[in-house]
């Protein structure tokens, strides 16, 4: 084998940090302070939050590329999602890095979607750069922070070399990087220069011919789909004789019609790239994520991307209730099937499989937070479908039954321990671990089956009153841990079409929290509330009060209903039970039953109660 060769001219670096750690913030100063923009150009803040999800919910959803130049160097910037449920996004991120900037909150620490990216990153070996952030917070503590670091390095079995990292300080929000504490910095030129001095060049074989790995996709209008990856070996010029090597080692021949690269957040043509960039190649059609493209003349398949199993599963199927087709652009199936298969493409956490009803699809995934960001994604498409409850993938093993289980970080007030615990508890979690720095609030660990944490997001932050925070990420497989109640409440079910009534309404509040409001349209079977107690009743919402000649309307008191939280997607996924779906419209979000007739329902319901006798 030939000595390696490292190409000096660029460096790919991936960015790791948790949610709301300042990252995308931090890269604007990367690309203001490189002299990306022009002085006095109007620049929009967060700009790698492309979607409007990102900006909207102030995360990172979707790997994304983009460069700056500093010192005559390229550095190929790659931003990592930081929240484990988008975990093959990482996956695919890293395969085109070779290092890694670990950016941390002063006073937060590192934390479990930390932890989840940095392990993928510690396992393929990358050099990592470790980046305190937002010191200038009243509650900053840098010090502490960084032995959090190193437990959490050690705790992931990292080597001596990813032990001894370049440590540097930072004010993201102003664009300034510093080497200690007590220095004050002036700008981010610092972090760059230890990214060119850090960062390993990409290396390569000057003998093995060219070959890209594909790790992300995308598609232009005017020049159909896009083939993202990184160069491992060999030289690419325009026009080449190309082929793509599939999972099944078949090869494709490919007609490129454009060789891209970039710059800043654009594409750029160019005629030929050099191994270890990142180059975009247009007009293929028959390509999927970690295929390998090479030299016609000389195939030679890189190993592929691994990704993690999925965890989770929801049932997408067209929306049969009686107000199917009135908001929604495309309803049908065929288009549903169309449009998930295309997810399927974009990303390889994501999988799907057809149903003995052609009318149904299951969708799998690492989390019911992914798949609701898929649904609401559809939604501000234009499609109109219904989604049933997320449902935990079962293994068995040797006769076994195996669940998935996650390891859940708590952050709250310890007056709210008692409560939170109680509820985990009755839930099959485990306490693992309990730290109380005496300062009014705690840090507990539950090893949990995944299924648990299905709804209790807003069950958790009613209990802690707003102040908790909660996060976790996937641990394994284990035994499964015996069945628990789902919901201790019923739900109040319309039992006709119409529009609701503030009269009806009124006195129907009594009986539990409504979820729609006077002059929402409803229909039989369709859920208009929670009961409050566990089993389910039939009401009628739309019933008006009778008006006699004895009494007029204006005589009667003003009704005054109570306020009606929004029903948001996250909300109605986590709330149904196995007989309910989630009706996702562009403009409307209804709970209703998968059964609408009430008589039906009533019959299914004597039926099992038969069989059980």
């Amino acid at each position: 084998m030939s000595k390696l060769i490292e190409n000096k001219k660029i460096r790919n670096v991936a960015i790791i940090a948790h949610v709301d750690h300042g990252k995308t913030t931090l890269v604007d100063g990367m690309f203001k302070q490189s002299g990306l923009f022009r002085a006095g150009q109007e620049v929009d803040e967060r700009i790698m939050d492309s979607m409007d999800l990102e900006r909207e919910r102030g995360i990172t959803i979707a790997a994304k590329n983009c460069s700056v130049i500093w010192n005559g160097v390229k550095i190929n910037i790659i931003d990592t999602p930081g929240h484990a449920d988008f975990g093959g996004e990482v996956e695919r991120a890293i395969s085109m890095a070779d290092g890694a900037i670990l950016l941390v909150d002063a006073s937060e620490g590192p934390l479990p979607q930390t932890r989840f990216v940095l392990k993928k990153a510690l396992g393929a070996g990358l050099k990592i750069i470790v980046v305190i952030n937002k010191i200038d917070r009243k509650d900053a503590r840098p010090d502490e922070v960084l032995d959090e670091i190193y437990d959490l390095l050690i705790d992931l079995d990292a080597n001596e070399d990813q032990l001894e990292f370049p440590l540097l300080y930072a004010i993201g929000r102003e664009g300034i990087a510093q080497k200690t504490l007590e220095e004050k910095g002036e700008n981010l030129h610092l972090l760059l220069d230890t990214i060119l001095k850090e960062i390993p060049p990409p290396c390569y074989d000057p003998e093995e011919p060219f070959q890209m790995l594909v790790s992300d996709l995308g598609y232009s209008d005017y020049l159909g789909r896009l083939a993202i990856g990184k160069i491992f070996n060999g030289k690419i010029v325009h026009h080449d004789g190309l082929i793509c090597i599939d999972s099944e080692s078949k090869h494709v021949q490919l007609k490129v019609s454009k060789l891209q690269t970039y710059v800043g957040l654009k594409f750029v043509e160019i005629n030929n790239a050099e191994p270890g960039d990142i180059v975009v190649l247009s007009g293929i059609d028959d390509v999927k994520i970690g295929d390998t493209i090479c030299n016609k003349d000389f195939p030679k398949a890189l190993k592929r991307i691994a990704v993690d199993e999925p965890t989770v599963s929801m049932k997408f199927t067209i929306n049969t209730s009686p107000f199917s087709g009135r908001e929604g652009k495309y309803v049908q199936s065929s288009k549903i099937r169309e449009r998930l298969y295309k997810e399927t493409l974009r990303n390889v956490a994501v999988q799907m499989s057809d149903t003995d009803d052609r009318e149904s699809f299951v969708v799998k995934g690492r989390g019911e937070f992914q798949l609701a960001i898929l649904i609401e994604t559809m939604r501000r498409e234009g499609f109109e479908l219904c989604v049933g409850r997320p449902e935990v993938i079962i293994k068995y093993r040797n006769g076994e039954k195996l669940e998935p289980v996650e390891h859940l970080f708590i952050d709250c007030d310890e007056n709210f321990l008692g409560i939170v615990s109680e509820k985990l508890s009755s839930k099959k979690g485990r306490m693992t671990n309990l730290v109380n720095n005496g300062r009014g609030r705690i840090r507990v660990e539950f090893s949990i089956p995944s299924r648990s944490l299905i709804g209790y997001r807003d069950e958790f932050l009613t209990d802690t009153k707003g102040t908790g925070i909660m996060n976790s990420y996937f641990s394994g497989y284990e035994t499964y841990r015996g069945d628990f109640p789902v919901r201790f409440t019923g739900s109040i079910v319309s039992d006709r079409q119409g529009a609701s009534v503030a009269y009806a309404l009124f006195n129907l509040e009594p009986r539990g929290q409504l979820l729609v409001v006077p002059g929402d349209p409803v229909y039989e079977g369709m859920v208009v509330g929670e009961h409050n107690k566990e089993g389910d009743i039939n009401v009628n919402p739309c019933k008006e009060k009778k008006l006699s000649n004895m009494r007029a309307a204006g005589k009667d008191d003003n009704i005054l209903l109570s306020p009606v939280r929004p029903l948001t997607l996250e909300r109605a996924i986590n709330f149904i039970r196995d007989d309910e779906m989630v009706e996702v419209t562009p403009l409307s979000i209804r709970i209703r039953k998968t059964v609408l007739c009430a008589h039906q329902r009533h019959s299914m319901r004597s039926a099992k109660l038969k069989a059980k006798m």
